[in-house]
């Protein structure tokens, strides 16, 4: 039965929908339902119009984008259909292609994916060859990536040098990339880069695929790269059928590639192209939209948009001003608890536009006993313990990747040492071969020492073993158990019977359970390591967590009732990298704009007028952010006493006026028990203290008596601290 569209869409979304042929821009504001029109327009093409499932092809850049897609379509297309169209992240595109034809660029089927962690150990260990072990590989591996993104070869990064040792950089570039291809091994820019790189060494392939591909669909299109704009331009080439869904308002990864021009650009590379505006807002309150719309107005890098909304007008947006990170912080938690009390299953989320902006909110958050989530720190597949295992069966894949062998060839300890490592890197590199040669090389050299050889001839029959096994297609759960029982790594962790270990089984007991639940998707053991590989930061992201926090970059594609940005300060946020450079700026303005549209019902926005740089004693002067200044005024709540007249004031050690390190305002934030806390001693509670580190402060609770009483201090410049009255060595002040 056909799907009756006019029952689930307004009349833009219908619009972009029903337009199949040819090449469509569809320029979708935020909360405006890109995702549901791209729903829709794969059942209207496979439900109204009889096209093959198979020719329709849509790509996004998050699983959680395209696993929702998925769903979504399944959830609506009847039952005993042949396929299903191809529904996938940009990278999980590449590595399908590339399975089936990388073997045109000389690489084998079976090539590994390095992450982040293993990009950065190839590279320490070619700086250390060069003799450069002062160069930090991050920062190498960074400008790598910048390179690759921008199309600039190893032998061309001295004409694109910002320091002097960067000309360094493209030979440690040119190392790299041999590297990586005596192991087999593909970086994550790789798999875009060489999927261009065959369709346009082989166009026969590129057209083979476009004509596979019949329609073609891109989500967030504004935040395309380089890469995967040729990408798509050989895909549509055979047919035009090409519909990108963007918002240039939403574009915010220029510092990794992305090209906004890509999208502002679209009508130019497609002269014929229609172009639809979805400017109905469906998630936010006048309010809000209002606000944001008025900040991204200033930039003129913008095709432009008008969003509107029929939801309520909301109430204004909240804004505080704290005296330090620490008071911005308490503020964020009263305010969450009030929220809590009134709505215990709230759904709240902290933004910041860096990752150290957390550790304050946690600290006060665990004391208040607010129960949260980090978004972007260490995921499960980050684990020692997973990424030994998982580079036990990579390896069983593809016993050239130098980097899984390395990690795992003396875990367990099996003897062999840092000597024997050493001298495989270096036979290795005297021949210009993987280090599972040097393994076969080092253990036939009879100038080896006897114990060595042994050892690297046991764990090459072990990997061997792995090998066959995988070969014979057994069950990647059932290779799991086999790799846990040959190489002891289990009976290991129980002998060292502590909760640690504990908790390190029980990873690799989840770790079986994604593989089960793999097996039962149809995944092989290729398909289980390629996803274990593209796990994305947001991937970690639980739906039902109550208090979230994350980076704005994170947050993108989110939403949430009630939201909370902080460290809006210049030098924070815009970024002191972005501030001289308008296009930079204007890419920050973005990112708040992000940030502002993620709230649904409540908007908080916060900063702290003084801040520590570096660990520095005294707190550096802030200025508040310039994008909180393009808000129109009528739509803010100022929630703080005004910023000092005199900033000269608040730089001589300390602050004036009201702190919240006082007792009466710590009392108030905190809602302390100190007025009925038991008393120890001679402290109680509001008594002045020093202490010959921590400095002046005052006493806001006791727990217990006599010298082993816990006493919580509240100091000027270092917060809350907990202390034992016996060890506390405090003064009266």
């Amino acid at each position: 039965m056909p799907i009756a569209l006019e029952r689930h869409l307004n009349t833009s979304q219908l619009k972009a929908v029903e337009t199949v042929d040819g090449a469509l821009l569809v320029l979708a504001g935020a909360g405006s339902g890109k995702t549901r029109v791209i729903t829709y327009r794969v059942l209207h093409m496979i439900d109204n119009l009889g096209i093959r499932p198979e020719s329709i092809l849509a790509v996004t850049f998050t699983n959680k984008a395209a696993d929702q897609m998925k769903t979504r379509v399944r959830e609506r297309l009847p039952a005993g259909r042949s396929a299903d169209p191809w529904i996938s992240t940009f990278h999980s595109l590449c590595v399908r292609l590339l399975r089936r034809e990388i073997e045109a660029l000389g690489y084998g089927r079976d090539f590994a994916i390095y992450d982040a962690d293993d990009q950065v150990k190839v590279i320490r260990e070619l700086l250390k060859s060069a003799g450069m072990d002062s160069v930090k590989p991050r920062r190498i591996q960074s400008r790598i990536g910048w390179a690759k993104n921008r199309g600039i070869a190893p032998g061309a990064m001295a004409d694109h040098a910002f320091r002097a040792e960067d000309e360094a950089v493209g030979r440690v570039y040119a190392d790299y990339e041999s590297r990586l291809r005596a192991d087999n091994a593909l970086d994550f820019d790789d798999l875009l880069i060489k999927t261009v790189e065959l369709f346009e060494k082989f166009p026969d392939t590129a057209a083979r695929y476009g004509e596979r591909f019949r329609y073609i669909m891109v989500d967030e299109y504004q935040d395309t790269n380089r890469a995967q704009y040729a990408l798509i331009g050989h895909l549509a080439r055979p047919h035009g059928n090409v519909c990108v869904v963007g918002d240039e308002d939403q574009s915010i990864y220029g510092w990794r590639g992305a090209e906004i021009q890509n999208i502002l650009d679209f009508e130019k590379d497609y002269p014929d192209a229609r172009t639809i505006r979805l400017e109905q807002n469906y998630r936010s309150t006048r309010t809000i939209l209002a606000a944001a719309g008025a900040v991204v107005a200033h930039n003129r890098m913008r095709k432009g948009k008008q969003l509107w909304t029929e939801n309520p007008q909301g109430s204004k947006i909240r804004y505080f001003e704290g005296h330090d990170p620490g008071h911005e912080a308490a503020f964020v938690s009263e305010r969450i608890l009030r929220r809590r009390r009134r709505e215990p299953d709230a759904r709240i989320a902290v933004l910041y536009r860096t990752n150290f902006l957390s550790r304050t909110l946690e600290e006060v958050f665990r004391r208040f006993d607010i129960p949260y989530q980090v978004v972007g720190g260490f995921s499960f597949y980050e684990r020692a313990e997973v990424k030994d295992i998982l580079s036990y069966l990579a390896a069983a894949v593809n016993p050239r990747d130098s980097v899984r062998l390395g990690r795992i060839i003396n875990t367990p300890p099996r003897g062999i040492g840092r000597t024997t490592t050493d001298a495989l890197q270096s036979w290795a590199r005297a021949h210009h071969a993987s280090l599972w040669d040097a393994i076969a090389g080092v253990a036939d050299d009879s100038a080896a020492p006897a114990r060595s050889r042994r050892a690297l001839a046991a764990f090459r029959t072990l990997i061997e073993e792995l090998a066959a096994s995988a070969a014979e297609g057994i069950r990647t759960v059932e290779l799991i158990r086999q790799v846990i029982e040959k190489t002891g790594y289990v009976a290991a962790l129980e002998d060292e019977a502590t909760e640690e270990a504990g908790s390190r089984i029980d990873n690799l007991r989840e770790l079986a359970n994604a593989a089960e639940e793999g097996a039962q998707r149809g995944e092989s053991l290729r398909d289980f390591l390629d996803n274990a590989a593209l796990v994305s930061d947001q991937d970690a992201w639980d739906e039902n967590a109550r208090v979230t926090l994350m980076t704005l970059h994170t947050a993108k594609g989110l939403e949430f009732p009630t939201v909370f940005i902080v460290g809006l300060e210049d030098g924070l946020f815009p970024h002191a990298r972005s501030i001289d450079d308008d296009g930079d700026v204007e890419e920050e303005r973005r990112l708040f704009y992000v940030g502002m549209t993620r709230a649904q019902e409540r908007l908080y926005l916060t900063c702290a007028r003084a801040r520590r740089v570096f660990g520095s004693e005294d707190a550096a002067v802030t200025a508040v952010s310039r994008f909180l200044r393009e808000i129109p005024p009528d739509l803010v709540d100022a929630l703080s006493e005004p910023s000092f007249s005199e900033p000269a004031a608040r730089m001589r050690g300390g602050y004036t006026g009201r702190s919240y390190d006082t007792t009466e305002a710590v009392r108030s934030v905190l809602d302390t028990r100190a007025r009925t806390a038991p008393r120890s001693g001679a402290w109680k509670p509001g008594a002045k203290v020093r202490h010959a580190k921590f400095g002046l402060g005052t006493v806001l609770g006791i727990v217990g008596e006599g010298d082993d009483a816990k006493l919580t201090v509240s100091f000027n410049n270092h917060g809350l601290k907990k202390l034992i009255a016996k060890y506390a060595t405090l003064e009266p002040a």
